[in-house]
C-alpha cells in the first residue's frame, strides 16, 4: 500500500452540473500521476492488488464507453493498465484528460466521463468501494432522483490508491 508521503501528483478537477451531466456538487475528480508501477499484465494485477488491499472491489478490466455516463450512487477507480486514453470528464462542458499506463483516475458519483480517443492497447482497471450501490446512467437520464443519490452518497472509507491517509480522504470533505 502507498502511504500519503509517497502521493504522485495529484490533479483535482472540479466540474459544474451542465442540466444533463449532473457532476458532483462538492467533490473533485481526482488523478494521479504514475500511481501503479508496471505495464500491461502486470500492471492490471498491481492495480487490482492495490485497490483490493485498500478495500475497493468489483474489479474489472477492459476500455471505457465512448459516450456520457456516469454513477450515481458509487465512486469509481480507474487506472491504466497499458496505453493511453484521452477522456472526457464533466461532460461537454468539462475536460479532456490524457490518461497514460500507470495513472490512476478516482471519480465521485455524478462525474460523467467517457471516452474520446485510445491507443490500440488500452487496457483499464476498474474498481468501487464497498457498500456504496452501482448503477450506470447516461445523461439522458439525469434527474432529481439521481442528483439526490450523488449528493447523499457517502464518502468512501478508503481512498483506492493510498487507503486511510491522503487522496480523497483528504480531498472530499464530509
Amino acid at each position: 500500500m502507498k502511504s500519503a508521503d509517497d502521493e504522485p501528483v495529484t490533479e483535482a478537477l472540479t466540474f459544474v452540473d451542465d442540466g444533463v451531466i449532473p457532476n458532483h456538487p462538492r467533490w473533485p475528480a481526482l488523478i494521479y500521476r504514475a500511481a501503479v508501477a508496471a505495464d500491461g499484465e502486470d500492471a492490471a494485477i498491481a492495480a487490482e492488488a492495490l485497490f483490493g488491499a485498500n478495500g475497493w472491489g468489483g474489479c474489472w478490466r477492459g476500455g471505457m464507453y465512448p459516450y456520457d455516463h456516469y454513477h450515481s450512487a458509487t465512486s469509481e477507480a480507474l487506472a491504466v493498465a497499458s496505453g493511453w486514453a484521452e477522456v472526457r470528464l464533466g461532460g461537454e462542458g468539462g475536460r479532456v484528460v490524457r490518461l497514460a499506463a500507470g495513472d490512476v483516475a478516482v471519480l465521485p458519483p455524478g462525474v460523467g466521463h467517457r471516452r474520446e480517443s485510445a491507443s490500440a492497447d488500452v487496457l483499464l482497471v476498474g474498481a468501487y468501494p464497498p457498500d456504496q450501490p452501482y448503477d450506470e446512467l447516461r445523461g439522458a437520464d439525469g434527474n432529481d432522483a439521481a442528483r439526490d443519490r450523488i449528493a447523499a452518497a457517502p464518502r468512501p472509507a478508503t481512498d483506492p490508491v493510498f487507503g486511510a491517509e491522503g487522496g480523497l480522504r483528504r480531498l472530499w470533505a464530509a
